[in-house]
């Protein structure tokens, strides 16, 4: 008879559904388990970087190596819309080129064009410039996934931004996500209390897409508003009331915020206009992700059909973003990077 010896769990740790799928990844590729006995302080399966001269900017990798990291990048990242919401520090970290400050001149016109960055990335005790970043990362990024970085890249606008009030239902919010990044918005913001939200995973509804975007969270609708206007932009904020203009109506070719979520009478009254999508059924709303996605989708084809375009960077904010997509494409990005500058300052 065949008999089995039930082992104890002691000295033994259990990993979880995410950790499992990496350590196969890894063992699929050749690498080792641990990041500790990978070179160096990268925690990415990388050579060491070599650099021929102060300042190279050579290729040090290889397509395979690149092919290989790309499979873990979905397993390696975890944060979803929740954690990204609830943490601040989830937030901040997302974004990685330095930004613009709100104070000290640092916001726009009214009617001019907000861009949020400035052509730094802060490495160790020195910055980087978005065009070192982006020659030092390209080798360790599949050219297929490059192409499709720079084509969004050209595609993203942030004449138009989304800003989600109020909203406790993170199904909604991750569908709006979603939705901006679908159509070029890059910037979202997000105004909530923290007190009242639910919490509910739902980045199978995101499918990531919070991951390229820009958000900012906000604890009222009055210091979101007031930084906005500083941008320059103008403040839509969608009501079912009376007085409001139909969407088919606004001239959404200026720099133009889009309110959407539970309509608080705060909200309404410091607004720029009130706006609504007509109703032809016998209910008479939209689900609030739906409103959004209809609302987002308008805004862009009529900048589209008065402009011409939607992707309305310069050329030195498209490479200052590809740098900031570069960044953002994997956790081992930064120490890359890092490892350049300190290569770099001898």
């Amino acid at each position: 008879m065949l008999t089995c010896r039930v082992l104890p769990l002691e000295g033994y740790s259990l990993l979880s559904a995410a950790a499992a799928r990496r350590s196969v990844a890894r063992i699929r590729c050749g690498w080792p388990l641990s990041s500790s006995q990978l070179p160096g302080s990268c925690a990415a399966p990388f050579p060491r970087l070599g650099y021929p001269g102060r300042g190279s900017l050579s290729s040090y990798s290889s397509s395979e190596a690149a092919a290989a990291a790309d499979q873990l990048e979905e397993d390696l990242s975890q944060d979803t819309v929740e954690e990204l919401l609830v943490k601040a520090d989830k937030i901040k970290g997302l974004m990685k080129m330095e930004r613009r400050s709100d104070v000290d001149g640092g916001g726009a016109r009214r009617g001019s064009r907000w861009f949020p960055y400035l052509d730094a990335y802060r490495a160790g005790t020195g910055t980087v410039t978005s065009r070192e970043v982006v020659e030092v990362v390209e080798p360790y990024i599949m050219d297929s996934r490059k192409e499709r970085m720079k084509k969004v890249v050209g595609g993203r606008s942030y004449s138009i931004c989304l800003v989600i009030e109020g909203l406790t239902d993170f199904g909604n919010v991750s569908a709006a996500f979603r939705s901006a990044d679908a159509l070029g918005i890059q910037s979202v913001h997000v105004i909530s209390n923290v007190q009242s939200r639910r919490y509910r995973d739902n980045r199978h509804v995101s499918m990531g897409a919070e991951k390229w975007l820009d958000i900012e969270i906000w604890s009222s609708a009055t210091e979101c508003f007031k930084v906005l206007k500083s941008r320059g932009y103008r403040i839509a904020t969608t009501h079912l009331g009376t007085g409001t203009a139909s969407i088919y109506d606004v001239d959404w070719s200026s720099p133009m915020a889009i309110v959407i979520g539970n309509e608080q009478m705060q909200a309404l009254e410091i607004s720029d206009l009130h706006c609504s999508i007509p109703m032809n059924g016998m209910v008479d709303s939209f689900n609030v992700s739906v409103a959004a996605g209809i609302l987002m989708h308008h805004a862009v084809c009529d900048k589209v059909s008065r402009l011409g375009y939607h992707g309305d960077l310069t050329s030195a904010e498209r490479e200052i973003l590809l740098a900031e997509f570069f960044l953002r494409h994997r956790d081992s990005t930064a120490n890359i990077v890092e490892q350049y500058a300190r290569h770099r300052r001898g």
